[in-house]
């Protein structure tokens, strides 16, 4: 696995494609009549452009010199995992771009490059809200837009979400009722307008965990949804968004601190449908949940890598209506530091719980053996064409992991455990996943070097 603490050269943290074309972003497509794209500052800060046939990066740099002041000899504009040099060939419509000052040293002295209100309204002509992924996987989503977009023309404005380390909002109908959940990108922990203190890194840093870049926990919502396939999981319907709003944050880049007029933004952002339901798991006696939403969750984890399944990212819903402990299910939230860059220790509450312990059903068994890890990977770079191939082998050494150790025989909780690191003495051991990888590339190494003997 590559390590990512090396120096940062390519990141982009957001957007995906409304009528991709066959294939993988990289490399050269043809290209036709005018595209537009989102291209979002390391600070944050968004705009949609236009582009022409004859448009190149050079000309694109102009441009967004003139709206943000930003030198063009100091940036770089990037898209997934490719530093584009000149021609733009390989960019398609609803594309996500990455504007870098690549040459100056960052501080927390950094200035906000947000655009006004004014300029906005002028450079960008989209609406409140517009959705950057499929419509054929997203019709869930669609609808709820409309909910939102009616209640804000109508002045039901959104409410900021207090808990947690980032900036998230409710977003609500004309009926004051929470439709979505919004995360901005930009206000994840680190990121430069957190609205809660956690500053100091630009997007595509280490972020909470070193594996997982800052700006980049929304690309893992989304694909979180997009593995649950059948809805197996109960994952809430999950999109990328390009919104507009007042509520959202903008710090003065000094010392983070928060600018105290508040104006009209543009973000991208996870956006998720808001589940209604009566407590979290840390609420509620572990031992009415149902194996079947115990399993279902815990071969999500497994095959995604989560790093963060606490009790309190999963919601508790009552069935019956009555009593505490009558029958509920599961529906669980907060995906963003799963599919990390390389293996660490994943965090699975549900390892010790007694319902990890039980077999599998037939029904769960021929899912598991029904998953493909390799189409899988083909729809998440059709989909989230900015996600790293490192997470994309994660998601497949995982998936593979899961099947082969479900056709053997092991329950759950047996295969939590062996992807979990183990503390002896103080000290932090491989997993014994980890132990499979290493073995496998001193196998690897050992037949190449024979190999370049003969």
């Amino acid at each position: 696995m590559s390590k990512i603490d090396s120096p940062v050269q390519t990141q982009a943290p957001v957007g995906v494609f409304k009528n991709p074309l066959s294939g993988q972003f990289h490399g050269k497509q043809p290209t036709t009549g005018r595209r537009r794209v989102f291209v979002q500052t390391d600070t944050g800060s968004v705009l949609g452009m236009e582009l022409d046939r004859s448009d190149n990066v050079h000309t694109v740099k102009r441009r967004l010199q003139i709206a943000l002041n930003v030198p063009t000899d100091e940036s770089s504009l990037t898209y997934g995992d490719m530093v584009l040099k000149n021609d733009l060939d390989a960019i398609r419509h609803d594309s996500p771009l990455l504007l870098t000052r690549s040459n100056m040293h960052r501080s927390s002295s950094t200035p906000c490059l947000s655009p006004r209100g004014g300029d906005l309204q002028q450079k960008d002509k989209s609406g409140l809200i517009e959705e950057l992924g499929r419509s054929d996987r997203f019709c869930v989503t669609k609808q709820m837009v409309k909910e939102i977009v009616k209640g804000i023309k109508n002045g039901v404005d959104p409410l900021p979400v207090h808990s947690g380390l980032g900036g998230a909002y409710y977003f609500r109908n004309i009926r004051g009722e929470s439709v979505a959940i919004v995360k901005p990108t930009d206000e994840e922990p680190f990121a430069p307008n957190n609205p809660k203190g956690f500053v100091g890194r630009a997007l595509g840093q280490p972020g909470l965990k070193r594996s997982v870049r800052v700006g980049e926990t929304g690309i893992r919502e989304v694909a979180a949804y997009l593995l649950d396939h059948q809805h197996f999981a109960s994952v809430p319907a999950t999109t990328l968004v390009k919104i507009t709003h007042s509520i959202f944050n903008v710090n003065d880049g000094v010392k983070g601190n928060k600018s105290h007029k508040k104006k009209l933004v543009s973000k991208i952002a996870s956006f998720q449908q808001f589940i209604q339901h009566d407590f979290d798991a840390s609420d509620h006696g572990t031992s009415s949940f149902p194996v079947s939403s115990v399993h279902r969750i815990g071969i999500l984890d497994i095959r995604i890598f989560n790093t963060d399944r606490h009790a309190g990212n999963l919601l508790v819903r009552k069935l019956d209506g009555v009593g505490r402990f009558g029958q509920v299910e599961l529906i669980p939230i907060d995906h963003g530091l799963c599919l990390p860059e390389c293996l660490e220790d994943p965090y699975f509450e549900w390892i010790h719980w007694p319902q990890a312990s039980i077999p599998f059903s037939e029904d769960e068994l021929a899912y598991i053996e029904s998953l493909d890890p390799d189409k899988d990977c083909e729809m998440l770079r059709s989909e989230l064409p900015m996600i790293r191939e490192a997470c994309l082998r994660i998601l497949v050494l995982c998936t593979i992991f899961l099947k082969e150790a479900a056709a053997f025989g092991l329950c759950l909780a047996e295969i939590g455990e062996m992807m979990s690191r183990e503390f002896r003495s103080g000290e932090e051991e491989p997993s014994e996943l980890e132990f499979v990888c290493i073995e496998a590339r001193r196998l690897v190494e050992e037949r190449e070097f024979v190999c370049a003997g003969v």
